[in-house]
């Protein structure tokens, strides 16, 4: 059995304090998007793991789809599968790549094996995993905070534009990023500024990891620049970066940017 993990980017991203567990509280919009992993479980006589595709670092027996399974292999008892994961999703590049393949990982387990798990179930399980891990299980746009990892639906619906997403060759390392933040409270809530209209959004939403990304990897906000000189209506990093995405009235090829980057139209 199969399944297709999609990425997601931040509509926004507010850092609003640090917490005394080292983490930090803030706000985001998770809005899925069609860049695709593709997660497989097949039957096999000891649990491991397959990767092809996208190089993904680290040792694949550490591969968070691993310890996904293994929580619930251990809970249900269940018998023995090998993971096979086709990478897509650029990795370091803000999207949630790794968390949307543990939380579609689980939903897959869920139907295979029949353990007629609730979403709420689903999220709980994949929750200690990542922030933003049990986002992907509903899969919905989505205002978060605490952690990111407390959640709020949202009617928030692009599907009239034409979204852009531009990855750099740049990996930006998250704690790198969250280490040269500045925090803040905002004097409106991003749950609230995401319903301005869209042409409203570049004077009020931002992504509070840019300034400090953007100075170390200047060539992540001149593709930002681009995305506005070619047209957009919005432009923003995701995460903590690389990738920044375009939202546009119509349709758009940006051959200039292609030449050093990774561009994905349509999503």
């Amino acid at each position: 059995m199969l399944t297709f993990a999609n990425a997601k980017i931040n509509l926004g991203l507010f850092l609003t304090e640090k917490r005394a567990d080292g983490y930090h509280n803030l706000q985001t919009v998770f809005y899925p998007i069609r860049i695709n992993d593709v997660v497989e479980l097949v039957d096999a006589e000891e649990t491991s793991m397959l990767i092809k595709g996208v190089d993904i670092p680290g040792d694949a027996g550490d591969n968070i789809c691993i310890k996904a399974f293994k929580i619930l292999q251990k809970e249900f008892d269940l018998p023995n599968q090998q993971i096979v994961l086709l990478k897509n999703i650029p990795v370091g590049a803000g999207l949630g790549g790794g968390s949307s393949d543990a939380a579609f990982l689980v939903k897959l387990v869920n139907q295979k094996f029949n353990l007629g798990l609730s979403a709420e179930q689903m999220e709980a399980y994949v929750r200690p995993l990542g922030a933003d891990c049990a986002f992907f299980v509903k899969n919905k746009p989505t205002y978060a905070f605490a952690k990111g990892d407390e959640f709020e639906e949202l009617s928030v619906d692009l599907s009239a534009y034409y979204l852009v997403l531009v990855k750099p060759p740049v990996h930006v390392s998250t704690a790198q990023a969250y280490s040269k933040v500045n925090v803040k409270q905002p004097s409106t809530s991003l749950k609230d500024l995401i319903h301005l209209p869209l042409q409203d959004w570049q004077a009020h939403i931002f992504n509070d990891f840019e300034p400090s990304v953007f100075q170390q990897y200047p060539q992540i906000e001149q593709i930002k620049t681009k995305l506005y000189q070619a047209g957009a209506k919005f432009a923003l990093m995701s995460g903590s970066g690389s990738s920044v995405f375009g939202i546009f009235e119509n349709e758009v090829k940006l051959p200039e940017l292609e030449k050093d980057n990774l561009v994905f139209y349509n999503l």
